[in-house]
């Protein structure tokens, strides 16, 4: 490694992206520097994967992901993929683990192994880390770049790699700054909104069943048409709807909303009949104890808490009477309810309980291959600044280590 390798690279974020860009920077000869606005680096990936980092994911495909161009991501990822994310960590240290869905975590089951061993690769490479260092402008200069911190400093460089983030969880440090970087360089920014958050339902009944947890199915429809669609644990919440499936489709809700389109949200309570399987279930069901009342008839078969409120929103207001006295079509609209429960979707929870942002600096504007501004030469961005956001599931940190990868390697090239 050459110690007189004349460019010199700010990397404008010390986060997951960030980190990965300078070491890939550093790794080709380039005096690498990270500005982080926080008192340290990498904060964000101590929340992730519930402090166990969920840090890739060996299924990892453009259907992962989402933005105005998907496809987008096959330049970094071709170039830094699954394999050599794993393989690069565990040079630094880190065993793998795959567990369900495909998800890759460290063997320690610590997010903070990551940053640890990072940590040393960045010592241990010659990384200047300067922390406390909030960039509030970055200007192209005929030489290179200037950047003019908060305090009024004003550093020099040959190129800069913004890698700073999105919006969503900004007790990170993340609130949006790095769009406001780049709109100021000229760079259009896809409108934004939270992703991988939980959703807002209409109702009036969210208090009464907070807390209610099972295993169901839950869609995104619009028109009609399923446009997402995940199953998994599902959490009632007091504004409306949480879990990891929930999480997963909320990207669709989303988006819709901000379009103003029609968002609903189906849940199946029971998701392993069909309505009509279910009813003669039921029937069967209340048959075999036909003195039981309505209400007392459903218990054992699904939470308690659901049925005083799943009765009342098909109608089925005395839940005292006998079972016996419920008509045909009673049953069936429980049949229809627990199989087919609707809510109209009316937002999502804020930036501080997002995992990751939707939109960003429009991808139509930077390289794929090299993560070079085509506006600006010399500017490069990686990670969730960029208009690409995954899934839950380690997604989110490939798209970081993959951009950063490539960003800081093509910025060291003389």
């Amino acid at each position: 490694m050459s110690k007189s390798y004349p460019v010199k690279i700010f990397v404008v974020g010390g986060g997951a992206s960030g980190m990965m860009a300078a070491l890939s920077a550093r790794y080709k000869g380039a005096d690498v520097t990270i500005l982080e606005r926080n008192p340290r680096v990498g904060k964000k990936i101590l929340a992730t994967g519930n402090g166990r980092c969920n840090y890739t994911n060996v299924t990892a495909s453009v259907d992962c992901f989402h933005g105005n161009n998907p496809d987008f991501i096959y330049g970094a990822l071709s170039v830094f993929d699954v394999s050599k994310t794993m393989g690069f960590f565990e040079k630094l240290g880190i065993a793998p683990r795959v567990e369900e869905a495909g998800k890759v975590f460290p063997m320690s089951d610590q997010a903070s192994s990551l940053l640890d061993v990072l940590l040393y690769e960045l010592n241990r490479t010659g990384v200047s880390i300067v922390c406390n260092a909030f960039v509030k402008e970055i200007r192209k200069t005929k030489m290179g770049f200037t950047l003019k911190l908060e305090d009024g400093k004003v550093l020099e460089g040959d190129r800069v790699i913004v890698a700073c983030g999105g919006k969503a969880m900004p007790s990170s440090g993340s609130d949006g700054n790095g769009f406001d970087l780049a709109a100021k360089l000229g760079h259009r920014i896809v409108d934004i909104f939270p992703a991988l958050v939980q959703l807002k339902l209409e109702g009036n009944f969210f208090k009464q069943i907070e807390g209610v947890k099972f295993v169901g199915t839950a869609e995104v429809l619009s028109g009609g048409k399923t446009l997402a669609k995940d199953r998994g644990d599902i959490l009632f919440a007091n504004y409306g709807v949480s879990g990891p499936p929930i999480l997963q489709i909320s990207r669709k809700a989303g988006e819709l909303i901000k379009k103003k389109k029609d968002a609903v949200l189906k849940i199946s309570v029971i998701d392993n009949m069909s309505q009509k399987e279910l009813d003669g279930f039921l029937e069967k069901r209340f048959k075999n104890m036909p003195q039981k009342s309505v209400g007392f008839s459903l218990v054992g078969f699904i939470n308690k808490r659901l049925i005083p409120v799943l009765l009342k929103q098909v109608g089925i207001s005395d839940i005292k009477k006998p079972v016996r006295e419920l008509s045909a079509a009673g049953r069936q609209r429980i049949a229809n309810i627990l199989t087919d429960w609707r809510f109209k979707i009316t937002g999502s929870k804020s930036w501080t309980s997002a995992q990751v942002t939707a939109g960003g600096v429009d991808t139509d504007q930077v390289d794929p291959f090299t993560m070079e501004s085509a506006l600006v030469k010399g500017l490069y961005f990686c990670g969730e600044i960029l208009d690409i956001d995954g899934a839950c599931g380690g997604f989110n940190l490939q798209w970081a280590w993959s951009s950063g990868y490539v960003a800081g390697k093509s910025a060291a090239r003389a």
